[in-house]
């Protein structure tokens, strides 16, 4: 198996040129012509991108994220949550790099074996950065309206940490 990992990308690379070939296509000019089109690309992702790293670094400075999870926190007594993995549920939906980071700072407080640890680690690989996500996929492929993307995928996050506390309570209790 692992032999056949090793040639899984040589053998990829060889049957592309061997197809380019067989079919004529001049495999260079197609190759300039994806990295040009992949460049535009990237560089329509860049503004959408800038805009919301902005905006979560103000809302991150200006203390909304610490006062929302003081409102919050009595939800997360409802939920089953344990209250000190709320900074993370509010912002993994937000920023990989700061979920990280606050789940590494969990982690480092109460133990990966801990209930809180372990709520955080399903949560952390459970869930995914919605609102990066949409900005950067929406923004790069000019979409205004998303219809019911967000909203799903928010009640996906949602569905993540409510399941987040009723797993680890039952698998690791």
């Amino acid at each position: 198996m692992s032999r056949l990992a090793e040639l899984a990308v040589p053998l990829a690379v060889a049957g592309i040129l061997l197809t380019g070939l067989l079919h004529k296509v001049n495999l260079l000019s197609a190759f300039a012509a994806g990295a040009k089109q992949g460049l535009k690309t990237a560089a329509g992702m860049i503004p959408p991108l800038v805009l919301f790293l902005a905006v979560l670094g103000m809302f991150e400075a200006s203390g909304c994220l610490d006062a929302l999870c003081w409102a919050l926190k009595p939800l997360a007594g409802v939920l089953g949550i344990p209250r000190e993995v709320m900074p993370l549920a509010l912002l993994r939906p937000l920023s990989g790099s700061g979920s990280l980071a606050v789940f590494q700072e969990i982690l480092a407080q109460h133990g990966p074996d801990s209930l809180i640890g372990r709520t955080a680690s399903i949560i952390q690989s459970a869930s995914e950065t919605t609102f990066y996500t949409a900005a950067l996929y929406f923004g790069a492929a000019k979409v205004s309206r998303t219809r019911y993307a967000l909203p799903c995928s928010l009640l996906g996050d949602l569905a993540v940490i409510t399941a987040a506390g009723i797993l680890a309570k039952t698998l690791f209790s």
